[in-house]
């Protein structure tokens, strides 16, 4: 029986300060917030969680049936289900797309400066400008839809509960998507540009070439916006309660 690899304990060694790290704040720490959160008053009880479940209030229930289905509230749990669902999509593919026809623009780095500032600025901030950009009064998105003569978005959207959500939603797509055209970017400057070249001299037309040799070639880049959007999705308390407050009457809120 063969025992352990070359240079097994040594690397074990070398993980050892990091893993020590993790254990000691962040794994001991989850495991003794839950721990005590089976606990009211020196007893065990699970009655906390069965209080959250079964919550009913528009603005704390985290799965809510209502006699509308088709229109929020809908409960925090369903309302961040929607939120990941829409925005992770989005700003993947919007990242990629604008990171792919920037690289061969003049001037990319100046909107590639504007669309990263959606990323650095704080998150109260991010609720306040997605606050005012849907203002039927000062709001730039009711300005447009005004314009088109599309009357029932040319409003504020925060006032509605059909519409109060979507907002907030598209507005952190805006918030966002300069991590994935950052990200996306330094993956496309790693694809050789002989590939590319090939294909154009084997006939391929643009939407080939992205989708057969760029796409694939930026998997691992797609795994890693995927995850940190993901992570970043489960922290929008900030924009939401700035923005929204959670209403009008539960429609957009994201925590119990």
């Amino acid at each position: 029986m063969s025992g352990p690899p070359r240079g097994y304990f040594r690397s074990l060694v070398f993980l050892l300060p990091a893993l020590t790290f993790i254990t000691v704040f962040v794994i001991a720490p989850s495991i003794a917030t839950v721990f005590l959160s089976l606990y009211v008053d020196g007893q065990f009880s699970v009655a906390k969680y069965v209080e959250v479940v079964s919550e009913r209030s528009p603005d704390k229930a985290l799965i809510m049936i209502t006699s509308r289905p088709e229109s929020p509230p809908w409960g925090a749990l369903v309302h961040n289900i929607i939120w990941m669902a829409i925005h992770i999509p989005l700003v993947t593919l919007l990242g990629l797309l604008l990171a792919y026809l920037l690289k061969y623009t003049f001037g990319s780095s100046v909107v590639k400066t504007i669309v990263f500032i959606g990323m650095v600025i704080p998150m109260v901030v991010g609720g306040l400008i997605i606050r005012f950009m849907f203002d039927e009064h000062v709001g730039v998105v009711p300005l447009v839809f005004n314009a088109l003569g599309v009357d029932f978005l040319a409003k504020t959207w925060t006032n509605y509960p059909q519409l109060s959500l979507l907002a907030l939603i598209l507005g952190s797509v805006w918030l966002w998507t300069g991590f994935s055209l950052t990200v996306y970017s330094a993956a496309l400057g790693s694809i050789p540009s002989s590939f590319i070249e090939a294909a154009r001299i084997d006939g391929a037309g643009h939407w080939h070439i992205f989708w057969k040799i760029v796409f694939p070639l930026v998997r691992p880049a797609t795994i890693i916006v995927v995850v940190m959007t993901m992570l970043w999705d489960l922290k929008i308390f900030d924009i939401v309660y700035v923005a929204t407050l959670g209403g009008p009457g539960g429609s957009s809120t994201s925590s119990p």
